[in-house]
């Protein structure tokens, strides 16, 4: 095992680490420690929302997160020698729940995970949510809160993509736009769907990332990587031979409005269909949302050329169900599907 860089108690919340993490992009943010070109190392996270969802049959805990304390990432790792216009090269030697002696609890990732629905309206604490910036106090713990970028959009120096081939043996190649790169990890999938499409769209832990590390000193210039990075995807991504597959185009049908090129309305009526397709089967719809969102569905933007209408289409692999799920003659054969966890 490699050396563990970045230790978490998971019986307590990320401020009350040693070493706390941090939830705002910030040149200030202090590393929490450094590692050499060339080194792997292991890093511990916490669940995105700091194990506010307890292992239970409500959804109370959903609908109650707080939001203000979400999505704190472990680091930032500096790494030695980093300058802005350096590539840092990233391998993603292995991930998974939490390990020894943690491996069962009260947190999601000792032994188990969950997945959900978040409300509309609660996703509006991102705007005023509380600051976290790791070891940093006073004057330039304030200037953090003030200037920082949150880390729960996808961004420039990476963030939070949520992709679902972004795992094992993964290499990822970052622009590096701050001195010693300031590495951080968190907000670990079980299991994810193309899209999250939940908002919380995944099978949601805490666990490790096992990391290695090197530089391509002027990289960015040298391989025009500027603005996002790049990355190959390991060869132990989710991988299916067969697919029911659902095609959206960006008309809304609540209110008969045809939206130009708008991929983000396609892909949703993709997903609206999938589900109506699988309430034919039993399912309710939270249940078949839910399933959407944390089983590894395929996404993909089909065709964005033929105007007005973006075409957008949805892969579901036909194995992960116990049953045909394909059309046939005979009809959809519905089944008790058991019940999503729901609030009180």
């Amino acid at each position: 095992m490699p050396e563990v860089v970045f230790s978490v108690d998971q019986g307590k919340s990320m401020s009350e680490q040693a070493v706390p993490g941090h939830n705002r992009w910030h040149p200030d943010v202090p590393v929490a420690t450094m590692v050499r070109p060339g080194s792997d190392f292991r890093v511990e996270c916490r669940e995105w929302t700091d194990a506010q969802i307890g292992n239970n049959d409500s959804a109370n805990d959903v609908r109650d997160v707080d939001l203000s304390r979400a999505h704190m990432l472990s680091g930032p790792i500096g790494v030695e020698g980093a300058e802005p216009g350096d590539l840092l090269v990233v391998d993603i030697l292995d991930l998974g729940p939490v390990q020894a002696p943690q491996e069962f609890g009260d947190a999601p990732g000792q032994g188990w995970g969950y997945t959900g629905i978040f409300a509309r309206e609660n996703g509006g604490g991102f705007l005023t949510d509380n600051s976290l910036g790791g070891t940093a106090t006073g004057e330039v713990a304030d200037r953090i809160a003030r200037e920082g970028a949150r880390t729960v959009p996808a961004r420039e120096n990476g963030g939070n993509h949520d992709i679902k081939n972004f795992t094992r043996g993964s290499r990822v190649f970052y622009p590096v736009h701050v001195n010693d790169a300031k590495l951080s990890g968190g907000d670990l999938h079980f299991s994810q769907g193309d899209g999250e499409i939940t908002f919380c769209g995944a099978i949601e832990m805490g666990g490790f990332i096992d990391f290695g590390v090197d530089l391509i000193k002027g990289g960015m210039e040298t391989y025009a990587v500027t603005t996002n990075p790049i990355f190959m995807p390991g060869n132990v991504e989710p991988r299916y031979s067969e697919f029911l597959t659902f095609i959206g185009i960006s008309v809304d049908h609540e209110n008969d409005t045809n939206e130009y090129l708008n991929a983000t309305l396609a892909y949703k009526r993709a997903c609206l269909n999938a589900v109506e397709y699988l309430k034919k089967f039993g399912y309710s719809g939270e249940q078949a949302y839910l399933l959407l969102g944390s089983a590894p569905i395929e996404g993909r933007v089909s065709g964005i050329v033929d105007i007005p209408n973006a075409c957008c289409s949805l892969y579901l692999p036909t194995a992960i169900f116990d049953f045909d799920v394909r059309p046939s003659s005979a009809g959809p054969v519905s089944a008790d599907r058991g019940m999503a966890a729901i609030s009180s």
